[in-house]
Formats: structure tokens, sequence, C-alpha cells
């Protein structure tokens, strides 16, 4: 293969690597997945869903940290300011207890920005009452 042959061939496979990454940035059914296997035995989400060890996350983009009636928040919590969104949710949920000292979440993390992409393009389409938007 030529010199040129092969440059066209790796910004081809980078162009083509660009946009899958683009098309596959947040996946709501894998994060649906990513879900059930790390979030699910804390915290439910949907129509039905209710306070566990964690609070329910329906309507979570856009609602104030340490918000959800009936739910006993920690007072770091409760006092973060945090507004969820995919950017302050991202940071908090790479390293929970070391984003906000205090936190009662007894959680490792997500160190996988897929995952977490995935996990809140899932999270994020759920309204308050527990409907997809």
């Amino acid at each position: 293969m030529r010199t040129g042959e092969m440059k066209s061939w790796v910004i081809a496979a980078i162009a083509l690597a660009a946009s899958t990454g683009t098309s596959l940035a947040q996946d709501a059914a894998a994060g649906e997945a990513v879900f059930k296997r790390l979030c699910s035995p804390c915290h439910d989400i949907g129509a039905d869903a209710k306070v566990k060890l964690g609070p329910p996350l329906n309507a979570i983009d856009g609602r104030q940290s340490g918000s959800f009636e009936g739910f006993n928040y920690s007072q770091a919590n409760k006092n973060s300011g945090i507004t969820w969104n995919q950017e302050t949710f991202t940071k908090y949920i790479h390293a929970p207890m070391q984003e906000m000292p205090g936190t009662r979440m007894a959680f490792v993390g997500i160190k996988n920005d897929k995952d977490i992409a995935d996990l809140w393009a899932y999270l994020a389409q759920f309204g308050a009452d527990g409907a997809k938007k």
C-alpha cells in the first residue's frame, strides 16, 4: 500500500470512528442495562417508582439535589446546590463520596464514560409522573 493510500485509509477510519462515537454517545437502551445492574438495588424509576435505599430518579434532569419529597437526604446532599443535568450528573457519578463529602450514597462510582452517558440518556427520559417523555 502506498503512503497516499494509507493516509486515505487512516483518515477514513478516523472519520468513521468519530461518526460512530457521536451516534453511540448516548444509548438509552444500554443505559437501562447500566441502571438495572448498578442503580436499581438502591433506586427506582418509572410510573411505579418508590423510595428504596435512595430516592426515585424520575424527573432528575433539572431537579435540585436533595429535593425528592419524602426522602431523608443527608445535609450534604440537601445543601449541595446541585441542579442535576448531564454535566453535574457525570461529574458526581464518577465518584459520589468524593464529589459530595458527607453524602449517604455509599457507592464507589462509575468510571466508564460511555456507561455514564448511556445511563443519563435513560434517566433523562422520565418525567415526574414516571412516564417517558
